[in-house]
């Protein structure tokens, strides 16, 4: 058996814009179309023997049919990559990168406009809400119509059909056509059908978006579970916590080209730093040029790990510093150095300045560098981006004299590993921090 699972080599994808597709079309089009051919033929015999057949339309004389001006949209454009067996990769990029356009071909949903795509193994596939499931069936039928279309027996349907039911949750409407569903229902089963009829591969795109919080979590304990039993997998997501937890390696694709395939953590911090987010560092070396006043003037901001090295992400169990060095140019004032923590969603998690430190505010301020690193204790944040607010101030009166936004930033990771807050629950863990905080537990006597 091929240790590849899949092999893409030059993989295009082509689409005209303004000029309408003709799509492929489905089982029950190409049913239709045998059961109409007789009196097709019998209508072209009727044609034949001098009767005028029905006018056609001239899109040349019909003014509503002209020409639309058409342009070419490369979706996907000389994409190469091999993914060996029992690999869970992940599929970062923006909106429009291509991540959808890549599943979509490697599912067989569309064809590919130039390259080539070998795939080794059982496909199981859970793209957008819609896809594989037939909405005049029932959720019962289509759970062996999907397990029929991945090659199963109905034995091996049968034997995995209660464990689907019971993780759908969708056992009191089982034999309702699933046109009826609600998006969640729908979702819920369409994962439970792809995730547990065993595929060699998995694709996945963006799922773990949808639905409510309990069918997340079940849905990311579920994809780890995946991972461990060596099936290979494919994520795309946008989340990337996410990408970090389950996936060991991460393909960045930007205007439907790979840009950069790796380690999670490398790859994400080329996708973080392609644009106009933060870096781990900011240095502004001449101080003419640095941002500031006549009183204080901001020469760098660093992240920083428990051995004094500069890093952008940080294990959720260790401390983190954050380094601040500003030139105070005034012996008469007390400029302090401030810090907001800001996660993803833009949620100040807490603010902080250099006069914590009873003996520096103690301390008169002379002028010349000054270097303030603030720390910050491991399973303390949640895990996700945390964005860095720097600042330099003095008070009374309360004057700004330095404000950088998104000066710096850092990924905080939770590797689920059984020793931090969450232990070895995979799930979503709500909260914008997260201590690990003293608790006691007793066993008391039941007749207490």
């Amino acid at each position: 058996m091929s240790k590849i699972a899949i092999s893409v080599e030059g993989l295009g994808k082509r689409y005209s814009i303004g000029v309408r597709q003709h799509g492929f079309k489905t089982l029950r089009e190409r049913v239709n179309d045998l059961a109409l051919l007789p009196f097709r033929t019998a209508r072209r015999l009727v044609n034949s023997n001098g009767h005028e057949p029905r006018s056609q339309s001239n899109d040349n004389n019909n003014p509503k049919s002209a020409t639309r001006k058409s342009s070419t949209l490369w979706a996907l454009r000389d994409v190469s990559f091999e993914i060996k067996r029992g690999e869970v990769v992940g599929i970062i990029g923006r909106n429009g990168a291509g991540k959808s356009t890549l599943l979509k071909v490697l599912s067989r949903i569309t064809e590919p406009t130039t390259g080539a795509v070998d795939i080794h193994g059982r496909v199981g596939s859970l793209l957008e809400v819609g896809t594989g499931f037939h909405s005049e069936l029932t959720g019962r039928e289509n759970i062996f119509l999907n397990g029929a279309i991945l090659g199963m027996r109905r034995n091996e349907i049968e034997r995995k059909f209660d464990e689907i039911v019971a993780f759908a949750e969708v056992d009191s409407f089982l034999d309702t056509p699933v046109k009826h569903y609600s998006s969640g229902m729908y979702m819920r089963l369409a994962f439970a059908v792809s995730a547990h009829l065993e595929p060699d591969i998995l694709l996945v795109d963006e799922v773990l978006s949808v639905g409510d919080a309990s069918f997340q979590k079940k849905c990311l304990g579920k994809m780890e579970e995946v991972g461990k039993q060596g099936r290979t997998v494919l994520f795309v997501s946008h989340s990337m916590p996410m990408i970090l937890r389950l996936c060991e390696r991460t393909i960045l694709l930007d205007r439907g080209t790979v840009v950069a395939d790796g380690k999670p953590h490398e790859v994400i911090k080329h996708y973080l730093y392609s644009d106009t987010l933060s870096q781990a560092q900011r240095v502004w070396p001449a101080k003419g040029e640095a941002p500031g006043d006549s009183v204080a003037r901001l020469r760098s901001a660093r992240v920083l790990n428990d051995e004094g090295q500069l890093v952008d992400t940080i294990d959720i169990r260790k401390p983190i510093f954050i380094e601040v060095e500003y030139w105070n140019l005034q012996d008469s004032l007390r400029p302090t150095a401030v810090l907001h923590f800001i996660n993803e969603e833009g949620i100040c998690l807490f603010a902080t300045n250099d006069f914590n430190n009873a003996e520096w505010f103690s301390t008169p301020r002379r002028p010349g560098l000054v270097r303030a690193t603030c720390s910050v204790p491991g399973n303390f944040l949640a895990e996700g981006r945390i964005f860095l607010l720097v600042a330099v101030v003095s008070y009374n009166p309360n004057v700004v004299h330095v404000l950088e936004r998104d000066a710096v930033s850092f990924q905080v990771v939770d590797r689920s590993e059984g020793d931090a807050v969450r232990g070895v629950f995979t799930g979503e863990w709500p909260g914008v921090i997260r201590p690990m905080l003293n608790w006691q537990v007793t066993g008391l006597p039941e007749d207490l």
